[in-house]
Order: structure tokens, then sequence, then C-alpha cells
């Protein structure tokens, strides 16, 4: 995994300053959580493409006059979106799905003022733990490469023959959020636990889930095409699609590909495939942690991930069957952080003891 403090001693001073710092990493990775469902809020609704303009100072204040709010509008009204999907909405519409666009950015920038200054606070007093400061300072590089790629994505929707943005910059956009939330979540866990306490015996279960986190993974990522081409509104039958196992059409698409990605019947099997591996997988873990961990923390966490996994699974067919609805939509991007999130505690929890020192010949 990617970062763990070094196991040296630590004072009480430190040890108090690493917690300090790993509580602030926890509630910057809850603001990135809650930036994720916000997020699928304005993708479902469409509103992702109502502010036209990259103002990362002077967009921080809604529109402050009639004037300014008729300026944006007409800006609007330029591109494809409104001719083919709003057109004739009025402005009234327009503030409707403005004022979820604009939350979605502002709640952006107080991410990276909360981040930002809490490192500011804990450098210049000194608290950074030993270590931590270069990682600490590539995820204040990964928050400002987001907020680049988010405009880059929503960029792609003012093309001439598009009404939504490219599903490609969405799952890179999605890609990293999730990267940066992992990242944040694994340093503040280091900085709680710095070594590992999980016995020999543990091997199994660990790769056991470490399959199952990446299977979650790519079903997250093949998610955010699901949600780029709008594939969930179609085929809403489960288990089979349409009555089949396998959709016709599945290589309709050339080249092949292509299929991965903007073919709706591929896009959603791979999508229900990738989360039905992962229940599997997920399922293998419990079982495995149930036979072979002793009662505590590393066995509550493998088993707190097979009941998230459980309960996205059967979110997932809710949000399918219902034909993608906005608040279901919504609370499946949002429980899946939590499936990721329990899978990163549990993996934490799984890291194997240190080795003791030998003994001298």
């Amino acid at each position: 995994m990617p970062f763990d403090p070094p196991p040296s001693p630590l004072s009480a001073t430190q040890r108090r300053d690493a917690r300090a710092v790993a509580f602030w990493l926890f509630g910057v990775a809850g603001l990135v959580w809650i930036m994720v469902a916000i997020g699928g809020a304005t993708r479902l609704t469409g509103s992702g493409l109502s502010i036209m303009e990259w103002a990362p100072l002077s967009g921080t204040l809604p529109p402050m006059s009639e004037a300014e709010w008729q300026r944006l509008y007409d800006l609007y009204r330029t591109i494809p979106q409104y001719a083919l999907v709003n057109q004739g909405f009025g402005i009234d519409g327009f503030k409707q799905i403005f004022w979820l666009e604009w939350i979605h950015r502002f709640w952006g920038r107080l991410i990276g003022l909360a981040y930002a200054a809490g490192l500011a606070w804990f450098w210049l007093r000194g608290r950074i733990p030993a270590g931590s400061k270069p990682r600490l300072l590539g995820l204040l590089a990964l928050g400002g490469l987001q907020g680049a790629i988010g405009w880059y994505m929503v960029a792609s929707g003012f093309e001439a023959d598009r009404t939504a943005v490219s599903p490609y910059r969405l799952v890179i956009h999605l890609g990293l959020a999730l990267l940066i939330f992992s990242a944040l979540v694994w340093t503040a866990l280091g900085l709680m636990r710095p070594q590992g306490t999980a016995p020999a015996e543990a091997r199994p279960v660990r790769r056991m889930l470490k399959v199952a986190a990446w299977t979650l993974v790519g079903a997250m990522l093949a998610g955010g095409f699901v949600a780029g081409i709008r594939a969930g509104l179609t085929f809403n039958t489960f288990p089979l699609m349409d009555g089949q196992l396998v959709p016709d059409g599945y290589w309709l698409l050339s080249p092949a590909w292509t299929n991965l990605t903007a073919n709706v019947a591929a896009v959603q099997f791979n999508h229900r495939l990738l989360a039905t591996l992962t229940a599997l997988f997920a399922i293998g873990a419990v079982w495995a942690a149930l036979r072979r961990l002793p009662e505590g923390r590393a066995r509550r966490a493998v088993l707190g991930f097979g009941a998230a996994v459980a309960l996205q699974y059967a979110l997932g067919i809710a949000t399918l069957v219902y034909v993608v609805p906005v608040a279901l939509g919504t609370l499946h991007q949002a429980v899946a952080v939590l499936v990721l999130t329990t899978a990163l505690v549990a993996l934490h929890a799984l890291r194997p003891a240190p080795k003791p020192p030998a003994r001298p010949a």
C-alpha cells in the first residue's frame, strides 16, 4: 500500500501530533466523500454544464445581480445542452441547475482551503510527523490537479456534438477523486497505527481482501462509464439483462475496445460483472476471516467490509430496477465510497506484524 510512517518508537508528544494530523486528514477525507456524492447528484441532474467559466477566485461568489444572472444564462444558451435538452426552460430553470453546480465547485474550494490551511497550521508549528511532509505536499498537488481536471472535464461538454461531458474525462476525474480519498484515509490510518499487528495466519485473508479491493476499484471506474453514457437507463432488469445473461450487442461497436467504454450493453454488463466478482471475493474474505482470525479489530474490519459490499450490491440493484432516480443514484455513488473506506480499513488492519529482530549467533 502507498504509505506507512516509519515504525520507530514515538514520544508522547509525537504520538499526540500524529493523531492530530490523522484526525485532520480524516476530516478532509470526509469532505471529499461528500464531494463525490454532490458530483453524482450534479451529473444525474445534468447541472454540470451550467457554469461555463473557469474562475477559481471570482467564481467563489454566486451571481449578485439580475444582470449577472442574465449574462450567465445567455452564455449557457450557446451550448448544445440548452438547445437539445433544456431549451425554453427560462432563467428560473437555469438557476435550479446552476445552484447545484455552484455548490459542487464551492465544496471543491472548501476542500482545498481546509487542506491547505490545515497543512500550513501543522507545518508552521512543527507538528508534521517525521517523513510525512513529502506525502502531504503530494496530496496538495493532487488536489490542485483535480481542480484543473474538473474544468477539463466540464469543457468537453461545450463541444458542438455533446449534451454531456466526455465519459473518459469523467472517469479520470472520478478516479483521481478516489485516489485522493484513498491516500488521505491510508495516510491517516498509518499515523494512528504505525505498525502492523496481524499474525501470519492472516495472510490468506489479506490476499483475498486485496483481490476484492481491486475488483471494487474496477467496478467503481466501470460505474463511471455507466454514468458517463447513461447506461443505467436501459436493461433495467436483474439478474438477467432483458432475459439474457450476456446481452445482445455486446460486441456491436468497432474497433472492439470501444465496446468497453461506449457500448451501453457492454458497459452495463461489465459493471454488473465486476460488482458481482467483488461480492464473491468479499464473501471469500469474510469466510477466511471467520476461520483464521481471532476476535479483534482485523476480524471486525473484514466483516464490516463484507457488510458494506452487501449493502452496496442491494442498492445497485434497486438503483437499476427503478431506472436511476436521482436520490438512489446519488446514494449508490456515496455508498461506493463507504465500501472503499471499509476496504482500506480492513487492509490496514491486516498489515503483518513486524518480524522480531534476529538473535545474534
